[in-house]
């Protein structure tokens, strides 16, 4: 008898719930037609969009057609596979409380698989206020009956440790923690995922990672472009809700923790929940809120943050934080970590900086004059743009005379790999399908993170704490300067550009 191999292949279904938004626009689409076109997807492999709005799978897949690139590096027959990924495409339009609307979608998933094993994957790309309803549909109407079921949540996670503690209970309602991934998309990001490498794998670093070689660390974060019309989603949590507590203190966290026992997801963030818990809570003295105001450059006139209509006139939402936190622990006792995170600012970046202790009796001080910072190595982790990782030495210049001058050791990504970078979300998306929970954050890990921020949050908000105003395009409030020299650091990026 033949047998057709396909027929006990496992399928793979995945529902983008909110598929008219942004993100499942802008991200979503675009990544799963990339591990598509990368041959990362199973064989038999189908995605619905599912949202209320009234659309056909025709207009679903112009939808999507649109953003669609061809970015990847192999760039043959690119048009055809688009084809081929559109005829993979589907819509069902619901409610996303409604039980009798998912299991009209559950029909559909089952004509498609077909009697195969089917696991299934629903990306919940809509507001936090709906999330519950939907996992519940999606649980009761539309799991799968004999493979897996996975949910991913995209944050916000809530707005404090009750709200947060209050998602993970309604969710845990309908799935098992090993459902559900919470997706942080900084840490698909390659040069985060590089960042246990670099430490674990090269013997130079793994001994200077400690407070004995290590005099501040820097997480920095700043986008060069306001809120530009997502005020509304923005004013109600704040730069600090939308990159400290999850993508910072993430990076953070995996920075500073121990060696795990094995690279199992389990064992990794068992140590990153380690790091978070022995962290000092936040206080405020150690945090400076900034929101910017409006400024003309070059006869261009740069809106406020309160010009933009879907933002009350009086809202004191920080578009800028900068804090100093702690970690009480054998190996960082002291070391102070700096984070800054802020909207139109001069420019956009995303980096790690370590600053090393200065040489003891170094020989050539006298060459540096009194600014020993100048003298500082430096450990830079470029996360955006422009990939990069580059030490910072001191070294002579060539001549008859003893001058010193600072060079990068650089590892630029551009221009060692010719690979295109994949966007965080092709990883992530891959890693929910394959099961690895690596990158996804765990309910104890969230429960701790929101710990440390949540007393801060509060008190900001009951004090009516007035943000310092800085210019649009600016490098920000002056107090986050105060707050690093208060520490004995100076900002690394103000340095070097």
């Amino acid at each position: 008898m033949t047998f057709d191999i396909n027929e006990n292949e496992p399928t793979v279904s995945i529902t983008v719930v909110g598929a008219s938004g942004d993100l499942a626009k802008k991200k979503i689409f675009p990544a799963l037609f990339a591990l598509y076109y990368e041959d990362c997807l199973p064989q038999q492999f189908t995605i619905y969009g599912y949202a209320r709005s009234k659309m056909t799978d025709a207009d679903l897949r112009n939808m999507v057609s649109k953003t669609l690139t061809c970015r990847i590096d192999k760039r043959e027959n690119c048009t055809e596979k688009m084809e081929q990924f559109l005829k993979k495409c589907f819509y069902h339009s619901g409610q996303y409380d409604s039980p009798e609307n998912f299991a009209e979608l559950d029909q559909k998933l089952k004509e498609h698989e077909g009697g195969r094993v089917s696991n299934r994957l629903f990306y919940l790309s809509i507001p936090p206020n709906i999330f519950i309803d939907s996992v519940r549909c999606a649980s009761l109407s539309a799991s799968s009956g004999n493979g897996w079921t996975r949910v991913i949540v995209e944050k916000p996670f809530g707005r404090d440790s009750e709200s947060s503690a209050a998602l993970t209970k309604a969710l845990k309602q309908y799935l098992e923690e090993d459902q559900i991934f919470r997706i942080d998309h900084y840490l698909g990001k390659e040069l985060v995922e590089n960042l246990s490498v670099l430490r674990f794998s090269n013997l130079i670093f793994e001994p200077l990672w400690s407070r004995q070689y290590i005099r501040n660390v820097q997480l920095i974060f700043s986008e060069d472009f306001g809120t530009e019309g997502r005020g509304g989603y923005f004013d109600n949590y704040g730069i600090i809700r939308d990159i400290m507590q999850n993508h910072l203190l993430q990076i953070l966290a995996l920075f500073a923790m121990e060696t795990p026992v094995s690279l199992d997801a389990e064992d990794i963030r068992n140590e990153k929940v380690k790091v978070l818990r022995s962290m000092r809570p936040l206080q405020l003295e150690n945090m400076v809120v900034g929101q910017y105001k409006s400024h003309t450059k070059g006869g261009v006139t740069y809106p406020a943050y309160t010009d933009d209509k879907t933002v009350p006139d009086d809202s004191l939402t920080p578009t800028f934080a900068a804090a100093a936190l702690f970690i009480d622990n054998a190996r960082w006792d002291g070391v102070p970590f700096l984070m800054k995170a802020g909207k139109a600012l001069h420019n956009k970046r995303a980096e790690i900086r370590v600053q090393f202790r200065h040489v003891p009796g170094n020989l050539y001080n006298q060459n540096f004059g009194t600014d020993l910072d100048r003298a500082t190595n430096e450990l830079v982790i470029r996360v955006q743009p422009d990939e990069a990782i580059y030490l910072k030495i001191n070294n002579k210049v060539p001549g008859l005379g003893m001058r010193l001058d600072r060079s990068n050791l650089n590892l630029h990504y551009a221009a060692r790999y010719s690979k295109e970078i994949p966007d965080a979300y092709e990883r992530l998306l891959l890693d929910a399908v394959e099961g690895e929970r690596r990158l996804f954050i765990r309910s104890d890990e969230l429960d701790a993170a929101w710990a440390l921020f949540t007393p801060l949050l509060k008190e900001l908000e009951e004090k009516k704490i007035i943000p310092e105003y800085y210019p649009y395009g600016s490098r920000g409030p002056v107090g986050a300067h105060y707050l690093a020299a208060k520490y004995n650091v100076r900002w690394g990026d103000g340095v070097d550009q």
